[in-house]
């Protein structure tokens, strides 16, 4: 409050519709009568600071004090709705919903054209889906440094962002860095010594985002995930571009990691020279997460290319909100 007139607003029809809401829920019922001596109600309220209207000040607080009583008289909601709604939901002020890699199979388009116009104009061209996420490619953070996050989330703000850091030292100082800049993921390299695994995959944890560790070159990455303390939410079976000519990726091997790591909840990527063809192939053989490149980026079609991946499968192409029924 900064002056009489906010103290009138709170102490006038805000302290009036809490007091009219507790007295008409001991009424209704929806309070125990016998319970109005011994239970306390510690109730916030909400005014906007350029709230002018009383009435409308008392009608919205009315409300949310009445619903937030039966609600919690209820015990609603129930602990599996909330895990129904906390991904699906957007907040009303926020303006957008924070994603979470919890409903695979996803598509990862790795943004690794150091251009950020360009960047940004692909970006523009891609179909909204809830099963596209993106990656910031190393040669955009290494241009730009990874505020190159934030620069492209101003044109999806919405969306998973991936920080293709390929560390492999001082991991925490780079898990940091990236997640200044509001990066949902960051990536090491697999080659990078397990204590450095072990402290960028911490603090990534740490932090709340999504520790990945990119397989690239790694000789025997099962055996190099059982040296680890920590382990990683997403592990990725990678090609580099240099050997797409030679051998395909060794899709078995997604299997064997299932095997191994049974009693850890994980997701398991795959990339290098995925075309629609390899990506059903890895799809079928368990792959969470399909990462394609250029395909898309340097499609003249950027919209069709990343159809033709979301085609693949009934799951690919259904979004999260499309038969959840909006009651509230």
């Amino acid at each position: 409050m900064k002056n009489l007139e906010d103290a009138n607003k709170i102490f006038g029809p805000a302290q009036a519709a809490v007091a009219k809401a507790v007295a008409d829920a001991v009424e209704e019922e929806i309070i125990p009568k016998n319970k109005v001596d011994d239970w306390v109600i510690i109730c916030s309220v909400f005014v906007h600071p350029k709230a002018k209207d009383y009435r409308k000040i008392y009608h919205y607080n009315y409300s949310a004090t009445k619903l937030a009583l039966k609600r919690a008289l209820a015990k609603y909601p129930s602990l599996e709705k909330l895990f129904y709604d906390k991904d699906r939901a957007k907040h009303p002020i926020m303006g957008f919903r924070v994603p979470r890699l919890w409903r695979p199979p996803y598509l990862q388009i790795s943004l690794d054209i150091p251009d950020l116009e360009r960047t940004k104009k692909i970006i523009a061209q891609i179909p909204r889906s809830d099963r596209v996420i993106l990656e910031v490619g190393t040669p955009l953070i290494k241009r730009y440094g990874t505020k190159v996050i934030n620069q492209l989330r101003e044109v999806a703000k919405d969306k998973f962002f991936v920080a293709d850091l390929k560390t492999l030292d001082v991991g925490k100082v780079e898990v940091d860095l990236a997640y200044e800049e509001t990066a949902d993921a960051v990536v090491a390299a697999g080659l990078a010594p397990s204590e450095t695994l072990n402290a960028f995959i911490y603090e990534a944890k740490r932090l709340g985002i999504y520790a990945v560790v990119d397989m690239l070159n790694v000789e025997n990455p099962v055996k190099k995930l059982k040296a680890l303390k920590e382990f990683p939410e997403v592990i990725v079976l990678h090609r580099g571009i240099d050997q797409e000519t030679g051998r395909t990726i060794g899709l078995e091997l997604i299997q064997e990691l299932r095997r191994a790591f049974k009693d850890k909840r994980f997701l398991i990527a795959v990339a290098g020279g995925i075309v629609p063809r390899t990506a059903r192939e890895a799809l079928e053989k368990g792959a969470d997460i399909i990462i394609v490149g250029r395909y898309i980026t340097q499609s003249k079609d950027v919209e069709r290319a990343v159809r033709d991946f979301l085609e693949l499968t009934p799951e690919m192409r259904e979004d999260i909100d499309l038969f959840r029924v909006h009651v509230e």
